[in-house]
């Protein structure tokens, strides 16, 4: 059995790179604005939050498989180091194009790292102690969201946009020297063969679906031989991984698993919360910075109470499951959800800070508790032997829910936008030579701003601002869906009792 001590370096450990990867997000978000003013680019700008989260959705699933066959431990190192060169490359980045391929590096050593986090914790906690421990990772995401638009303004503000990314070094090192010398793994693993099939088409599929979605209305039409053979690409392979899993001896995800009527509709409400709650991260410091003409520094400060919010509910949430079922905590809070994303569909060039922070602590509040609640309830009732597995795909389901979410909000609120322009320069409106449209990253950086006529920038700041509102609207369908989930689960409720004795066998 894992001493005390040692435990409670251990849960540090986990707890920095759980903190480390997922603050990757967040402390770009605020830096985003000011990133694609120095390096342009502002038509691939989403391929800097779009290339991270692919590359770690694809790895969660793969290496939460090989952690419960050949060891957490290598893995979750693996992933630190991975992870901490992408860092160090981001940093050195010179196109926007450069960022992104560094970005995916990132991501590989993020998909290693998040899951196996919270199934190292499930392994040497004690089950009375998970759902307060469990509390502390969700809290973490929520922590991170805080400190992370801050600390990314704070840097690109007053010292260089690179930092941000230079940052993760530190950090990575001693949560690797820690897991190294103190982590030493009590639970047995089957060494099985490698589903390399299943990864691949299930990686490739990923890829076709991004390109496709990112691609299309832009560089090639909806319509076009290239779009069209990737989505066809993108569905075969779905079809070849699905066909190959049924028949693999150790798949990648197994789709047994979802007969577990608790395990699907968690799986459900990550995907669905995900993809609204990524859509107000990312676009709520491209108002406060393109409409309202704010700093990196006054996005970051916008985004705290949403993330303060989160904290609450991340927190509370796990500390609660001893008391309530899975359902009665995710209710509530996914209602909150939904009721701020729908209070972000009324926001216009005369929203005041008061109201977007109100908006904020709502959605906060809302999305917190998918972090620990929903961790807790996708392993809930597996054995040791699947919780890698069971843990990897709740959080490549989320992951999923992101990725696509930011990839088609993207490609929406694009479109609104562009339209706006269209409706108000294209006929023949007198625009200055200094003000080019077609790239409106020009807008998000005060120093530019001051460029161009008041007349111009009202017209430009009016068409962000309703594309941004517009663009919330719709992402009140897929917060609406994981409120719906919430109420298919099941009302199964954590209970250390049932799973100490297969603890104290394992340990």
């Amino acid at each position: 059995m894992v001493k005390g001590n040692k435990i409670g370096v251990i849960i540090t450990a986990l707890l920095l790179a759980t903190l480390m990867a997922s603050m990757d997000n967040t402390i770009t978000a605020t830096a985003i604005g000011t990133i694609v003013g120095d390096l342009g680019g502002f038509d691939k700008l989403m391929w800097v939050t779009s290339a991270y989260m692919v590359a770690e959705m694809a790895g969660m699933p793969i290496f939460g498989k090989l952690s419960d066959m050949y060891g957490r431990k290598r893995f979750f190192i693996f992933g630190i180091v991975v992870f901490m060169i992408g860092s160090a490359l981001c940093g050195t980045a010179d196109s926007i194009v450069q960022l992104s391929i560094y970005r995916a590096i990132q991501g590989i050593g993020g998909g290693a790292l998040v899951p196996i986090a919270f199934t190292i914790m499930f392994d040497v906690v004690a089950p009375e102690n998970r759902g307060k421990i469990g509390g502390l990772f969700g809290a973490a995401y929520g922590i991170s969201s805080i400190f992370g638009p801050l600390i990314g303004a704070y840097i690109t503000d007053y010292i260089n946009w690179r930092w941000i990314f230079y940052i993760n070094l530190p950090v990575g090192l001693i949560a690797f020297l820690m897991i190294v010398f103190f982590y030493k793994e009590s639970v047995e693993h089957s060494k099985e063969k490698i589903d390399y099939l299943g990864a691949f088409t299930l990686v490739a599929s990923i890829l076709c679906l991004m390109f496709a979605l990112e691609l299309g209305g832009k560089e090639y039409a909806w319509n076009s031989g290239m779009i069209i053979g990737l989505f066809t690409g993108f569905v075969a392979l779905i079809i070849g991984f699905i066909f190959v899993e049924r028949r693999a001896d150790e798949p990648i995800i197994t789709f047994g698993m979802f007969k577990n009527r608790l395990y699907t509709t968690s799986n459900l409400m990550a995907i669905f919360s995900g993809a609204a709650f990524i859509t107000a991260s990312v676009y709520i410091p491209v108002f406060i910075q393109g409409v309202l003409g704010g700093s990196a520094t006054n996005s970051g400060l916008v985004l705290l109470p949403m993330m303060v919010g989160s904290v609450i509910t991340a927190g509370g949430g796990g500390f609660l499951l001893n008391k309530f079922n899975f359902r009665s905590i995710m209710i509530p809070t996914l209602a909150l959800l939904v009721v701020g994303t729908a209070l972000l569909t009324t926001i216009t060039t005369d929203t005041s800070r008061l109201m977007i922070t109100i908006f904020m602590i709502l959605i906060g509040l809302g999305i917190g508790s998918s972090f620990s609640v929903l961790s807790n309830a996708a392993i809930h009732g597996f054995s040791a032997k699947q919780r890698g597995s069971a843990s990897s795909t709740l959080s490549f389901t989320r992951e999923l829910g992101m990725t696509l979410g930011i990839t088609v909000f993207g490609i929406i609120q694009s479109h609104l936008f562009a339209n706006k322009l269209t409706a108000m320069f294209g006929s023949g409106a007198q625009v200055p030579d200094s003000v080019d449209l077609s790239d409106p990253s020009k807008i998000l950086t005060p120093g530019t701003r001051e460029q161009i006529p008041d007349s111009i920038l009202e017209k430009i700041t009016e068409a962000l601002s309703s594309s941004l509102a517009h663009t919330f609207a719709w992402a009140i369908i897929p917060s609406v869906i994981a409120l719906i989930a919430a109420f298919a689960m099941s009302r199964e409720k954590f209970d250390p009792a049932s799973e100490m004795e297969e603890y104290t066998a394992s340990h």
